[in-house]
């Protein structure tokens, strides 16, 4: 069975009450919180302030993905606010190892993100050490983005290398994910799907829910 995780991103922010209890009622496993810079991505969203309150709405898992240049700094700020994991990107940190007992000490999980430009080479070496893979299907900052079928390449090598060296990594796909590619990049390896746009316009949320799940 897929997971998924809607983006709060997507949400209409005038009623992010409403649309983080909607979320926890249509059925979805956890909800993904994209913290951004406007340095490492060309764009600003929020800070631990709005994952604090989206906490005290939810029971539901809180994946923070820090789309940030120094992440390291802001680590605390977040597992505070209410964090269960937080993802952070090789991009920022080419050698990872560092960042990860860091993130550990604070009782949460961590997980690893690579953006469409960087091969899964890049992550294989590290995944042993991350409890998710979050493999960047869009180049990240802007929501609504078209899937980037070479995403496909980088998942396949992901689940790959994952199960022949008996991981327990899971691999998360994020940006554009819909109801009409999802089975497709659940066949190719991925355990979790992230859906913004998708998941906050979709008619009826717990079909989709639905849907996933049962793939």
């Amino acid at each position: 069975m897929a997971k998924i995780s809607p983006s709060l991103l997507g949400a209409d922010f005038a009623r992010l009450g409403d649309e983080v209890i909607d979320t926890e009622k249509s059925g979805a496993d956890m909800i993904h919180l994209d913290i951004m810079d406007g340095h490492f991505v060309p764009n600003i969203s929020y800070g631990p302030a709005v994952v604090k309150t989206v906490d005290r709405l939810t029971g539901l898992f809180l994946d923070v993905h820090l789309m940030l240049s120094e992440p390291e700094k802001y680590f605390e700020a977040f597992a505070k606010a209410g964090a269960d994991a937080i993802t952070f990107h090789i991009e920022a940190r080419p050698d990872p190892r560092p960042l990860v007992d860091q993130v550990r000490s604070m009782g949460i999980q961590v997980g690893l993100s690579v953006n469409p430009d960087h091969t899964a080479e890049a992550v294989l070496p590290h995944l042993e050490l991350f409890d998710y893979l979050l493999v960047m299907s869009v180049f990240p900052g802007f929501g609504g983005q078209s899937f980037m079928p070479s995403a496909f390449d980088t998942i396949r090598a992901a689940r790959e290398y994952i199960s022949s060296h008996g991981l327990t990594t899971e691999i998360i796909v994020d940006g554009g994910v819909d109801s009409g590619n999802a089975a497709e990049v659940v066949a190719a390896g991925a355990d979790i799907l992230v859906m913004g746009t998708a998941f906050y316009r979709a008619p009826d949320r717990a079909a989709l829910v639905q849907l996933v799940h049962g793939l």
